[in-house]
C-alpha cells in the first residue's frame, strides 16, 4: 500500500515554488496528481463504455534512413463483443511507455450496451492549463525559463516527436529528439544519457525504447532528477514510499488514473483487476490506485479464479501478458475493461490517452525545471558536526588525525549546500569545487569575513593555521554559525625541512592530515609544469632565433598544412600587439616577418627561472646550455621553490578562469636587446598554460577534525610573495556561509608582512574588505620580543620559555604586540587577539597579555586552548569575533596606486616596519625606472622581507626604530600585478638545515601508514 499524504492547502502563503507545485496539481510535499485532492466518498462506479471520444496514437514505422511525422487518428472499438467472448490482446509494454499507449475501454453485456461518450480532452485541457500556469509562475521570477525535453528513441520515426512537440508548443517547453539505430546498444545508450544528465539545458529524459534495451544499467543511469518517466529504480521507490517530493509519477499511470476518477469521482472501495503488469507501470498503478482508495487485485493470466476476479472487478485494466480469450459471461454487466495497446496508425486531430500521457510528462519537466531553479537558489547549512573526545595528554597530531574518520566529502558538499554537478571528487576525503558557483549565488549577500594575522613569530611559528582552524570549529559546531576555514595548500619545502606540515595541529587540524600535506590534488605540481614549460619555451626560442634566418623561422612557426599557411590565434594577438593587422601569413612584408619570428630576448635580462618544490639551496644558481647539442647557448640562471613562482601568486589572486588566462599572458619573462618586455603570449605559450591550470584553479574542499568545511587553495610564501589563500576560495566560501555566516581566512607570518599584503594587493584584486583581524599571540614570542633569548628550530627552548617571567611578557606586549595592533588599525580594522596557550604558560602572564592587548587598542583579547580541547577551546574567541564583525568599519588602503613605486615602498618602510627611510641600490634605481617607463608603477608593493623582524635584520626583536631599509633589487610580477622589491639578502629557494624533518618520516609497507609526519 502507498504512503498517503496530503496536499497543502493553496490559501496559505506560499513561496513562489510552492505556488508551482500546486499550479501543476502536485503539492510540493507529496507529489501526488491532482485527482488525489477529490473526494473519496463514493457512489457506484459508473459502468459504461469509454470509446471514441478517447482516440488513439497510431504510428507508422518510418522508411529506412530517413524521419517523417505523422498525424494521430481516433479509432472506434465495436460495441459487443464478438459471439459473446472478449478477446484480449494487450501490448508489449515497456518501462518507459515505449510507443505511447492508447485506452481502450469494453463494454461487457449481453445486450447492446448503450454508448457513453467519455470527455478525454477535458483531462487534458486541464493538464495543459494548470502546467501553463505554472510556466507563468516561473517565468515571473525567471524571465529566460525554458524547460527542454530530450527524447532517446531507437530508429527515426518522427510521430512520437510530433505528440510532444504538440504538447510541448502549447505549455512552451522545448523538445530534442535523438535518434539511434534501431539494433543500438546499452553502450550507446548509456553514452547519449551521460551527456544529457550532465547538460543543464535538459530538464527531463524520456527513453522511447523497446523493453530489451531498458537493462538496469539503463535505467540507473538516467539521472533521476531528470527522469520524467518515472522509471528508475529510485523514482520507483519513492513512488512505492508515497514519497514524491523529489520524484515523478509515470505519465501513463497517471493518465490512466486521470480518466478513471474522471469516469468516476468517487474511486475509494471500488475494485480494479490489473491483468499482467508485473513490471514498473503495474506497480505505479497500483500505488496509484490504492492511494485513491481503490481495492487491487492482480492476475497474471488464465487461471481458475480469473473467473471469480472479473466477476468482482469494477474495472479491469489490462497491462500486458498473453492474449486472452474470455467468455464474456464471466464479466459483471457494466464492467469497463481498459487495454493499454499499440496502434500503427495517425491522426493529427486525435487526442486521447497518448496524447494525455504526452501532456502528463510535459508536466513532469516543468516539475523537475521548478525543482532546479529552487536548487540554484542558497541552499541553509545542514552540517553535522563529528565529536571529539579530547585525551590527556595529547597525542600527536598524526594519531589525532587518524582517530577521526572524516565524513565522505560530497555528504559534506551537500550540508553545505552544493550541488553534485559542483563537485569534483578526488577520492573519499577531498574535492574540487566548480567555480560556476559563483554564477548560481550570485546575488547571495557575503557572510563575514575575518583574517588572521600575527605577531612577529619565532622559528617555531605561534599557531595561526591552528586559531583559524579552531575559530572556524568553534563558530559553526558551538555557536552555530555558518563558517569556513581557507588556508594555503602547504610546500613539499618545509614540510620536509624545518617547519613540518601547515594542516594545524592537536585538536585543531585539517584531516586527512597527509593528504593535506602530500601532493593534495596536484595544484603545486600544475604550477611546477607551468612555470617550467615557460622556462624551456623561452631558452629553445634563444636557441632556434640564434640558429635560423627569419624565412626558416616564419617557416617552422607558421607552417603549411595541407598547402595553406595560417596564424594561430595567439600569433595573431602577437601581431596586433606589433601594430599589424593582417591575417594572411602570404602578405607579410619581410620586416614584418623579421618583427613577428624575432623576440629577441638579451640573455642577461632573463627575469624567469625554473622552480621545484624542495629546499634545493644549490639550485641557486645554475649555468645550463652546456651540451653540445645547445651550440653554445651557455647561461647561468636558477631554481626557485615553486610557491614563489609568479604562476602561484597569480592563481592566488585570479577571480576566474578567464581572469587567469589574462594574467598568464601578460607575464613578462624578460626583455629584448631594445628594451621591450617580452610576454608568456609572445612565445606563445600562455594558452598552453591556461590549460595546466585550468583544474588548479578550483578551490579543494576539505574538513576539520570536527567536520567543519575548509577550502585549501593556493600557497604563496609571505616573505617572498604575498602570502595568502586564494581570492576564489574565500570569494566561494563568503557565498556559502550566508550573510551571517563567517569565513576564516589566514595571512603568512606576521601581521607587518602577510597582513599588510592582504590588504593592499589581494583586498585591491578581490574588492573583498575584512571585518575583523584575529591577532595571533604567543607567551613564548612575546618573551622573545620582550628580550629573551633567541628561539632556534630543533634546539630545546631556553629556560626563561618556560617559567613564568612577567617582565619579558610585559616588555614584548608594549613592543611588538602594539606595533601590530597598530598596524591593523592604519587599515582601519577592528583586532582580537588571539593568545594561543602553550602548557608552560602561567594564568599570570595569560592575564597579564590580554589586559595589555586591550591597552593597545584590541576589542578583545581572550586565551585559546584549541590544541588541547578543540573548537571548545576557542568559544570565547568566537564570541569575542562575532561582536567584533558587528562594529561598522572603516576601511582604507595604506597608499593610492598612483603614487610612485619609491614612495608606495617608503610608505610600507615607515609606516608598517618603523623605518627612518629606504635606501635604493643602483640596481633597484634602473629597475623602478624602467617599470615606471613601462608604464608599471600603478601596481602595488609586495615587499620580499624577513619574516623574523620588523626591520630587515633577522636579530632585531621586538620593535625596532632608528634604521634605514635597503632595498638591494626590484622585479616585476606582471600578471599577477604587482611590484616586488627584494629587501636584504632574502632568497627564493630555501635550503635543508642539518636535520630536516624527513628523517622522521616513514612509511609501514603494509598498512601504508605514514609516520612522522607533523
Amino acid at each position: 500500500m502507498c504512503g498517503v499524504m496530503m496536499c497543502h492547502n493553496l490559501d496559505r502563503h506560499l513561496g513562489i515554488y510552492e505556488y508551482i507545485m500546486h499550479r501543476l496539481s502536485w503539492g510540493e510535499g507529496s507529489g501526488w496528481p491532482r485527482w488525489e485532492r477529490n473526494n473519496r466518498k463514493g457512489t457506484a462506479m459508473k459502468l459504461s463504455v469509454i470509446r471514441s471520444a478517447c482516440g488513439s496514437l497510431r504510428l507508422y514505422p518510418a522508411s529506412p534512413g530517413r524521419s517523417r511525422s505523422t498525424g494521430l487518428s481516433r479509432r472506434c472499438l465495436p460495441g459487443n463483443p464478438a459471439n459473446g467472448r472478449l478477446i484480449l490482446r494487450p501490448a508489449s509494454f515497456t518501462t518507459s511507455g515505449g510507443t505511447d499507449p492508447i485506452l481502450a475501454v469494453n463494454f461487457i453485456s449481453k445486450q447492446s450496451p448503450k454508448e457513453v461518450k467519455f470527455d478525454c480532452d477535458g483531462s487534458l485541457r486541464e493538464v495543459v492549463q494548470s502546467t501553463k500556469e505554472a510556466m507563468v509562475a516561473l517565468q515571473r521570477s525567471n524571465q529566460a525559463v525554458q524547460p527542454s525535453l530530450a527524447i532517446i528513441q531507437a530508429g527515426e520515426d518522427d510521430s512520437l516527436l510530433a505528440i510532444n512537440k504538440k504538447l510541448a508548443g502549447m505549455i512552451e517547453l522545448n523538445v530534442t529528439q535523438i535518434c539511434l539505430a534501431n539494433e543500438c546498444s546499452e553502450d550507446e545508450i548509456v553514452q547519449e544519457l551521460l551527456k544529457l544528465n550532465e547538460d543543464p539545458g535538459v530538464h527531463g529524459i524520456y527513453l522511447h525504447l523497446p523493453p530489451a534495451s531498458l537493462s538496469s544499467w539503463v535505467l540507473n543511469t538516467l539521472k533521476p532528477e531528470k527522469d520524467v518517466d518515472g522509471i528508475s529504480d529510485l523514482n520507483m521507490g519513492r513512488l512505492v514510499r508515497g514519497d514524491l517530493s523529489k520524484g515523478f509519477v509515470p505519465p501513463i499511470a497517471s493518465a490512466v488514473v486521470d480518466l478513471l476518477q474522471k469516469h468516476d469521482a468517487h474511486l475509494e472501495g471500488k475494485s480494479v483487476l490489473l491483468l499482467g503488469g508485473e513490471g514498473p507501470l503495474g506497480l505505479a498503478l497500483q500505488c496509484l490506485m490504492e492511494r485513491s482508495g481503490m481495492v487491487v487485485l492482480k492476475s497474471k493470466g488464465i487461471s481458475k479464479s480469473l473467473q471469480r476476479q472479473l466477476m468482482e472487478a469494477d474495472a479491469v485494466v489490462m497491462l500486458r501478458g498473453a492474449d486472452m480469450d474470455v467468455p464474456a459471461t464471466w464479466f459483471r454487466p457494466g464492467t469497463a475493461v481498459i487495454r493499454c495497446e499499440f496502434t500503427m496508425e495517425t491522426d493529427e486531430h486525435a487526442t486521447g490517452l497518448g496524447h494525455l500521457t504526452a501532456a502528463y510528462r510535459a508536466q513532469n519537466v516543468v516539475r523537475s525545471y521548478s525543482r532546479w531553479l529552487k536548487e540554484q537558489q542558497y541552499r541553509p547549512w545542514r552540517l553535522h558536526s563529528l565529536k571529539l573526545q579530547p585525551l590527556i595528554p595529547v597525542p600527536s597530531d598524526i594519531e589525532i588525525s587518524r582517530t577521526q574518520t572524516p565524513k565522505p566529502v560530497d555528504q559534506l558538499a551537500e550540508e553545505i549546500g552544493l550541488l553534485p554537478e559542483e563537485l569534483e571528487a578526488y577520492g573519499r576525503n577531498k574535492a574540487k569545487v566548480r567555480l560556476s558557483l559563483l554564477d548560481r549565488l550570485h546575488s547571495q549577500p557575503d557572510g563575514k569575513y575575518v583574517l588572521v594575522a600575527g605577531i612577529t613569530p619565532t622559528p617555531l611559528g605561534e599557531g595561526k593555521s591552528t586559531v583559524t582552524i579552531g575559530l572556524a570549529q568553534a563558530l559553526s559546531t558551538h555557536l552555530k554559525l555558518n563558517s569556513f576555514a581557507c588556508l594555503r595548500q602547504p610546500s613539499q619545502g618545509p614540510t620536509f625541512g624545518v617547519k613540518g606540515g601547515a594542516a594545524g595541529g592537536g585538536y585543531a587540524q585539517v584531516i586527512p592530515m597527509e593528504e593535506f600535506n602530500l601532493h593534495l590534488t596536484g595544484d603545486i605540481h600544475a604550477i611546477t609544469a607551468a612555470n617550467n614549460l615557460v622556462a624551456a619555451a623561452v631558452d629553445a626560442r634563444m636557441l632556434h632565433e640564434a640558429t635560423q634566418s627569419d624565412k626558416a623561422l616564419f617557416s617552422r612557426l607558421v607552417p603549411s598544412v595541407n598547402g595553406a599557411r595560417r596564424f594561430s590565434p595567439i600569433q595573431i594577438s602577437r601581431l596586433r600587439r606589433l601594430g599589424i593587422k593582417k591575417t594572411d601569413p602570404a602578405s607579410l612584408t619581410p620586416q614584418e616577418i623579421g618583427a613577428f619570428v624575432r623576440l629577441d630576448l638579451d640573455p642577461a635580462k632573463i627575469t624567469w627561472q625554473r622552480v621545484v618544490d624542495t629546499n634545493d639551496r644549490f639550485l641557486r644558481k645554475i649555468t645550463i646550455g652546456q651540451a653540445n647539442t645547445e651550440k653554445g647557448q651557455i647561461r647561468e640562471t636558477g631554481f626557485d621553490i615553486a610557491v614563489a613562482s609568479e604562476i602561484m601568486a597569480i592563481l592566488a589572486l585570479a577571480d576566474s578562469l578567464e581572469d587567469m588566462k589574462t594574467r598568464l599572458a601578460r607575464m613578462v619573462v624578460g626583455t629584448s636587446r631594445s628594451g621591450q618586455p617580452v610576454t608568456a603570449e609572445d612565445l606563445g605559450v600562455s594558452g598552453a598554460l591556461a590549460v595546466l591550470m585550468k583544474d588548479a584553479i578550483k578551490p579543494t574542499l576539505m574538513q576539520t577534525l570536527e567536520g567543519t568545511p575548509v577550502f585549501v587553495h593556493a600557497g604563496p610564501f609571505a616573505n617572498i610573495a604575498h602570502g595568502n589563500s586564494s581570492v576564489l576560495a574565500d570569494k566561494l566560501a563568503l557565498k556559502l556561509v550566508g550573510q551571517d555566516g563567517f569565513v576564516v581566512t589566514e595571512a603568512g607570518f606576521g601581521a607587518d608582512i602577510g597582513m599588510e599584503k592582504f590588504f593592499n594587493i589581494k583586498c585591491r584584486a578581490s574588492g573583498l574588505r575584512p571585518n575583523v583581524v584575529v591577532l595571533v599571540a604567543t607567551v613564548r614570542a612575546l618573551k622573545m620580543h620582550g628580550g629573551g633569548p633567541n628561539v632556534s628550530a630543533g634546539a630545546p627552548l631556553p629556560r626563561e620559555y618556560i617559567e613564568e617571567n612577567l617582565s619579558l611578557v610585559a616588555g614584548g606586549c608594549h613592543s611588538n604586540l602594539r606595533k601590530q595592533i597598530q598596524i591593523a588599525h592604519l587599515f582601519g580594522v577592528p583586532v582580537v587577539v588571539a593568545l594561543n596557550v602553550f602548557k608552560t604558560d602561567t594564568q599570570a602572564e595569560i592575564d597579564l597579555v590580554c589586559r595589555i592587548a586591550k591597552e593597545c587598542g584590541a576589542s578583545d583579547a581572550v586565551p585559546c586552548n584549541h590544541w588541547a580541547q578543540g573548537g571548545r577551546g576557542t568559544i570565547e574567541l568566537a564570541k569575542a569575533v562575532n561582536e567584533a564583525a558587528r562594529t561598522p568599519g572603516n576601511f582604507q588602503f595604506l597608499y593610492n596606486l598612483d603614487m610612485p613605486i619609491v614612495e608606495k615602498i617608503r610608505t610600507i618602510a615607515q609606516k608598517v616596519y618603523g623605518a627612518d627611510d629606504i635606501e635604493l641600490s643602483p640596481e633597484a634605481t634602473a629597475k623602478i625606472d624602467y617599470y615606471s617607463q613601462q608604464g608599471y608603477s600603478s601596481l602595488p608593493i609586495c615587499m620580499a622581507k624577513t619574516h623574523l623582524s620588523l626591520s630587515h635584520m633577522p636579530d632585531k626583536k621586538g620593535a625596532p626604530t632608528g634604521f634605514v631599509l635597503p632595498i638591494r633589487d626590484v622585479r616585476a610580477s606582471v600578471g599577477a600585478g604587482f611590484i616586488y622589491p627584494l629587501v636584504g639578502t632574502m632568497s627564493t629557494m630555501p635550503g635543508l638545515p642539518t636535520r630536516p624533518c624527513f628523517y622522521d618520516i616513514d612509511l609501514d609497507p603494509v598498512t601504508e601508514e605514514i609516520t612522522g609526519l607533523f
